[in-house]
């Protein structure tokens, strides 16, 4: 499928889907838990799909047939192994976090998991090591480090060290522990993305867990403990907000976000930082009435380049390569070398595609120099990457003439209505197969 996209002005108003991890976190504690919970405007796409599909198979009874609520009955922490391997898709999040609930079967009990091309290139070694250290056997059935791997319970609890070059080893971890019958220690020599494992400790207290922490380095973490059932609501999505914050930055006369809620814990709402150090002209005006969520109005201004420190925000790095590329002067995106373990090198994909549009882009290991300046159409790779299409997608609505990006079929992982909002405050864009 390739996306199409020429220039366009844009305005109006958007409601941002919800978040891809708050409602995989949800999805994976609601099946940890005794009772029955109720998952409320959860984001359906590819990716949650997948952990709906994989905590079913771990032993949960999970009713998607409703996409405004999903109804799970959860184990109680009796999470069982499936005959057959799971197969996560491209959701790294569920890979990673699954395999913590899985590691919580009993011993006789070995889970497999597998996932798509890209998947299979994305590391669980750190993970798989502190599983076991924790009582659980993992084997990478490639002995890479990488899927397909086979879990066996039983984690019990004890002592591990974990370099969390991703958020999501650590995130594993602080979700499964408290189920293990004894205590738990981990001390964190790295930690990449910090808001992401913010987010998991904002689930663990609306559950009470009992943990202590020393700032996010060294966690304590009780065993024998519960999760109970509940009813929440699944806020709206900054990484999917982020294409329509940089695209309203670059090419909006007026556009509003609906429903962003920013004390929330999500990292990527740092992008709102981002764009207004820029220039951005960017309003966020709270709701009234108790609600949390704001109307964030954008509009489009000269944007100048700057030094963005991304290491907490690795999955806003294309967007915000390609503003930079509108931008007068250099960007430098830098301590984001986590990028380049994502779906795809994003790094490295980036500054190929952007040199495609004539951009002048520079690779270094942990980030990108970007020169703004003129830049021109052409045919792009999105490299199945969801979120390396959609970005590319917001030079398109910048430039004279036709962009196309191939590939588009992946946007539906997590943000499978991306078009037809974009669409929906006139963005010139539709997707051919």
């Amino acid at each position: 499928m390739k996306l199409i996209v020429k220039k366009s002005r844009l305005a109006g108003e958007v409601v941002i889907p919800a978040s891809k991890s708050h409602t995989i976190r949800a999805v994976a504690i609601a099946s940890g838990a005794l009772g029955e919970s109720a998952i409320r405007k959860p984001l359906v796409s590819g990716d949650t799909e997948a952990a709906v599909n994989c905590y079913r198979a771990l032993g949960a009874e999970i009713d998607s047939s409703d996409s405004e609520i999903w109804k799970v009955i959860g184990t109680g922490a009796k999470f069982t192994a499936p005959e057959h391997p799971i197969d996560v898709g491209n959701s790294g999040t569920t890979l990673r976090i699954a395999m913590g609930s899985a590691a919580l079967a009993d011993s006789d009990q070995s889970t497999t998991f597998t996932g798509d091309e890209q998947i299979q290139t994305r590391p669980v070694g750190p993970l798989m090591d502190a599983l076991a250290d924790l009582g659980a056997k993992c084997a990478s059935l490639k002995n890479n480090g990488k899927v397909p791997v086979e879990v066996t319970g039983k984690l019990t609890g004890g002592k591990t060290t974990i370099a969390a070059t991703t958020s999501q080893y650590l995130t594993s971890l602080l979700l499964c522990t408290p189920l293990a019958t004894k205590d738990t220690e981990i001390d964190v020599t790295l930690l990449n993305e910090p808001g992401y494992v913010q987010m998991t400790l904002d689930w663990l207290d609306r559950q009470q867990i009992e943990y202590e922490k020393q700032q996010l380095r060294k966690f304590k973490i009780k065993g024998g403990q519960k999760y109970k059932s509940f009813d929440a609501t699944i806020p709206a999505d900054f990484s999917s907000a982020t294409f329509f914050l940089c695209a309203a930055a670059l090419a909006a006369d007026e556009v509003t976000l609906l429903g962003l809620d920013f004390s929330d814990s999500q990292p990527d709402k740092a992008v709102v930082d981002y764009l207004k150090a820029m220039g951005a002209d960017i309003s966020i005006e709270r709701s009234r009435g108790g609600s949390r969520t704001a109307r964030t109005t954008i509009k489009a201004a000269p944007l100048k380049g700057i030094e963005i420190d991304m290491n907490k925000t690795p999955d806003a790095l294309p967007a915000m390569a390609v503003t930079a590329a509108f931008a007068e002067g250099e960007t430098r995106l830098v301590n984001v070398a986590q990028a380049r373990s994502k779906e795809t090198d994003r790094i490295k994909c980036m500054a190929e595609e952007l040199k495609k549009m004539a951009v002048d882009i520079e690779e270094l290991p942990d980030g990108l120099i970007i020169q703004g300046g003129q830049s021109k159409p052409a045919e792009l790779n999105g490299r199945s990457d969801h979120r390396t299409v959609m970005a590319l997608s917001l030079a398109g609505l910048n430039l004279d003439g036709q962009t196309s990006i191939d590939t588009a079929e992946a946007m539906s992982v997590t943000f499978p209505g991306y078009v037809e909002l974009m669409e929906s405050i006139g963005a010139k864009m539709e997707t051919i197969n």
